[in-house]
C-alpha cells in the first residue's frame, strides 16, 4: 500500500468522524463525556492520528440518534463500519502496528480483570451495591474492556499472514465474511440508536447520562475501559465489539499461533477467532527451475520439459520469477474492496486514483489483481489498470509484462505491449532491452513487432540507434515477422540513418 493510499483511508474516516461530531452537542451525551475527560485523545482521533475503539463510534452514533432521530442516525451510520474497518486496517499495517496492537491488548486484558473485580466488589474501589450509579459505571467499564479485547484480537488476526494463501483459484474467498462483519457493525450501531439507555437506566430521551459524580478518569482514555463509557446495548446486539459467538463461516478461518514468551504472559488469544481475514487469492506461479540441464528422453518421462521452460529462445537461463509475496493477499483484497465500494457509490474519480496507485505495485501482484478484479466483476477496471501500467517507467513496465507472461496471461501481456507503442522510441528501446535481459525474448520481439506495425520506419530506425547493436537483430526479426515489405522499409531507413551493421 502506498503512502497516498494510507493517507486516503485514514483521512476518509477522520473526515467522517469530524462530520459526525459536528452534528453533536459537545456539552451533552457521550461526546461531552469524551471531550471533558480526554480532549487531547479526542482531538487525535478527529485528526486521524489515532483510531478510536469501535464502541466510541457507537456511542457517538447513539448521541446522534438522541438528537436527530434514529432514522437519521441510521442513514449516517451506513458508511461508518466500512470506513472504520479500512482505517483500522491501514493503521495496523504500518511499521510497528502489530506490536502496538499486542501492547494494547495486554492493557485491555488487565483492565478487563480489574473491572470484573470491581463488579464483584473484591477489588480496590469496588462499588457499593447501594450506589447504582457507581455500579453502572463499573459495569460499563467491564463491557467496554470486553468489547475492545475482542476487537483487538480480530485486528491482530487480520495483520497475521493467512496460511490459506496458496489455495486454488476456485476456492471460496472470505470477502463475504468481512462484509458480513461490517454489516453487523452497522446493524449494531443502528440498533443501539433505537433504544438508548445510559448506565443508570435513563430513557433514550435523555440523550445520554450526565452523572452528578463522574468516576475518576484514567491516564489514557482510549486505552482504558473506564475512560469513555458507552450506553447499554439492547438484547441481541451483535456489534463488532460484542463477545457473542459468530455464526459458523463456510470456509475455515486462517489460524494463527499464540504469542509466546514472558511479555505475552496472561494473554488469552483465541486461536479460533475469525477476524477481517483477507480473501485467499491464488498466489503467483512457482519459479521455474534453472541450472544444470535436466535428463531427457523417454526413460525420464519428459523431465526435460520443465527445464526447457526456464530458458529463452537463445538458450539462456531466464531470471527466476519473483518469490510469493505474503502481503499481496491483504493488499489485493483491500484494493478490490475499495474499488467495489467506490464504484457502488459512483465515485469514479477516486476509483481511478486507486487504480493509478495500484499500477505502481510490485509486478508479481498483477496476475493476482487480475483474478481478484474479474471475480469482483471489475473487468473494465482491469483494462484501465493495464493502460496505467503501460505508462510506467520502462523497467517497471517490462517487469509487469514479464509477470503477466510468467503467469500464463498471454492475452493481457499482449494488450499491455501493444498499448505501450505510443511511448518515445528511447523508452521503448529501454523496455525491450530490459525484457531481453530478463530472458523474455519472445515478449521483447512482440513489443518490437507492435512498434514496427504502427510507427514509421524512420522511428524504428531511431529505435535501433538508441538501443545499439544488441537491439538491431531483434528489430530486424520483428519486422520480418510482420511482412517482407516492412522488413525492406526498415532496412532502407536504417541505411539512410547510418546505423552500423546493416
Amino acid at each position: 500500500m502506498t503512502v497516498h493510499q494510507q493517507a486516503y483511508e485514514v483521512g476518509a474516516f477522520a473526515q467522517y468522524l469530524r462530520d459526525l461530531v459536528a452534528r453533536l452537542d459537545p456539552g451533552r451525551g457521550w461526546y461531552g463525556v469524551f471531550a471533558r475527560r480526554d480532549p487531547a485523545g479526542m482531538r487525535s482521533c478527529l485528526d486521524g492520528v489515532e483510531v478510536p475503539p469501535w464502541d466510541v463510534v457507537e456511542s457517538l452514533l447513539a448521541d446522534l440518534a438522541a438528537l436527530h432521530g434514529a432514522r437519521f442516525a441510521e442513514q449516517v451510520s451506513v458508511r461508518a463500519a466500512a470506513l472504520y474497518s479500512a482505517s483500522a486496517a491501514t493503521h495496523d499495517r504500518r511499521p510497528g502496528g502489530r506490536q502496538e496492537l499486542v501492547h494494547r491488548l495486554e492493557l485491555m486484558v488487565r483492565e478487563q480483570h480489574r473491572a470484573a473485580e470491581r463488579l464483584r466488589g473484591t477489588g480496590p474501589g469496588g462499588p457499593d451495591p447501594a450506589e447504582p450509579e457507581a455500579l453502572a459505571w463499573a459495569r460499563d467499564d467491564h463491557e467496554r474492556a470486553t468489547a475492545r479485547c475482542a476487537e483487538l484480537r480480530k485486528r491482530l488476526a487480520a495483520v497475521t499472514v493467512p496460511e490459506g494463501w496458496f489455495r486454488e483459484e476456485g476456492a471460496g474467498g472470505a470477502p463475504a465474511k468481512a462484509a458480513g462483519a461490517a454489516g453487523s457493525a452497522v446493524s449494531g450501531a443502528s440498533a443501539g440508536a433505537d433504544g438508548i439507555a445510559g448506565p443508570a437506566g435513563v430513557d433514550g430521551t435523555a440523550a445520554a447520562p450526565v452523572p452528578a459524580r463522574v468516576p475518576q478518569p484514567r491516564a489514557e482514555v482510549w486505552d482504558t475501559a473506564a475512560g469513555d463509557p458507552r450506553p447499554g446495548r439492547p438484547a441481541g446486539d451483535n456489534g463488532p465489539g460484542a463477545d457473542t459467538p459468530e455464526p459458523p463461516a463456510t470456509a475455515p478461518a486462517p489460524r494463527r499461533k499464540k504469542p509466546r514468551g514472558a511479555r505475552f504472559a496472561g494473554l488469552e488469544v483465541d486461536e479460533g477467532e475469525a477476524g477481517y481475514a483477507p480473501s485467499p487469492l491464488p498466489g503467483p506461479p512457482a519459479a521455474p527451475r534453472s541450472g544444470a540441464p535436466a535428463p531427457r528422453g523417454a526413460r525420464f518421462g519428459g523431465a526435460g520439459e520443465e527445464d526447457r521452460g526456464a530458458r529463452d529462445g537463445a538458450g539462456r537461463d531466464r531470471a527466476p520469477d519473483a518469490l510469493p509475496d505474503p502481503a499481496a493477499g491483504q493488499a489485493v483484497a483491500g484494493a478490490v474492496a475499495r474499488l467495489v465500494r467506490l464504484r457502488a457509490e459512483g465515485r469514479g474519480g477516486e476509483a481511478h486514483v486507486v487504480l493509478c496507485d495500484v499500477a505502481a505495485w510490485p509486478a508479481p501482484r498483477l496476475p493476482v489483481l487480475a483474478v481478484a478484479l474479474h471475480r469482483a466483476g471489475l473487468a473494465a477496471d482491469w483494462t484501465t489498470l493495464l493502460w496505467e501500467v503501460s505508462s510506467l517507467p520502462p523497467a517497471g513496465f517490462a517487469a509487469a509484462a514479464g509477470a503477466l507472461a510468467a503467469a500464463g496471461r498471454e492475452a493481457d501481456c499482449g494488450l499491455l505491449l501493444r498499448q505501450s507503442v505510443a511511448r518515445p522510441a528511447a523508452e521503448v528501446a529501454e523496455a525491450v532491452l530490459a525484457l531481453d535481459g530478463d530472458g523474455r525474448e519472445r515478449e521483447a520481439r512482440d513489443l518490437l513487432g507492435a512498434f514496427v506495425r504502427v510507427r514509421a520506419p524512420q522511428e524504428a530506425a531511431q529505435l535501433a540507434g538508441t538501443g545499439g547493436t544488441r537491439l538491431l537483430p531483434l528489430l530486424l526479426a520483428a519486422a520480418r515477422e510482420v511482412s517482407v515489405e516492412r522488413e525492406w522499409d526498415l532496412v532502407h531507413a536504417l541505411r539512410v540513418a547510418g546505423v552500423p551493421g546493416v
